[in-house]
């Protein structure tokens, strides 16, 4: 009985992972920080990074797709609530919506680096090690609960848009609006 126990453990563990799109290519633990400083020796090299979409270009025969890097966990997620690494750029052959591709949208890259390109952030040109995509994945946007967090919808026991902190015994409420404190 254990040893069932323990493979279902296992294979209930192995399911919670990287997205099978991203998890078949082979990658080196080579980080942002280290290809950045040096990309010309890292050249060729399969890495595996993550962050925000800062912006797509799409050009005749290949899409650029300018990325924020962040650390990623252990399903293959960008942590963006870790410090910035930097920016890089994704090359694509394929076409890529900018409306599905957008700004602000999380995404998990592998592929090979090819070097450098230049960039220009505001006024100045700056040179981002460039990613040659050989899979990508786009993160689902998580769905916040409309009126506020989780069970405190209007005005319970949490934070709602309509009714601000508290619970319907408030002082302040009234008739479904705060009243103002004179």
């Amino acid at each position: 009985m254990r040893l069932y126990s323990l493979l279902v453990c296992l294979s209930l563990s192995a399911c919670a992972g990287l997205p099978a799109a991203v998890k078949d290519v082979p990658v080196a633990d080579i980080t942002y920080s280290q290809a950045s400083q040096s990309p010309d020796s890292y050249k060729d090299t399969s890495v595996r990074w993550g962050g925000v979409i800062i912006e797509v270009e799409n050009e005749e025969n290949f899409t650029l797709v300018q990325v924020l890097s962040y650390p990623l966990n252990y399903t293959g997620r960008p942590q963006v609530n870790k410090p910035s690494e930097g920016r890089f750029v994704i090359k694509s052959s394929q076409f890529l919506d900018p409306a599905v591709y957008a700004k602000d949208r999380e995404i998990t890259v592998a592929g090979k680096l090819e070097g450098d390109i230049q960039r220009m952030i505001g006024k100045k040109a700056v040179q981002l090690p460039l990613l040659s995509s050989k899979a990508i994945y786009l993160w689902p946007v998580y769905q916040a609960y409309p009126y506020g967090y989780g069970y405190g919808g209007y005005g319970g026991y949490g934070f709602s848009p309509y009714f601000g902190y508290g619970y319907y015994g408030s002082p302040f409420y009234w008739g479904g609006y705060y009243r103002p404190y004179w």
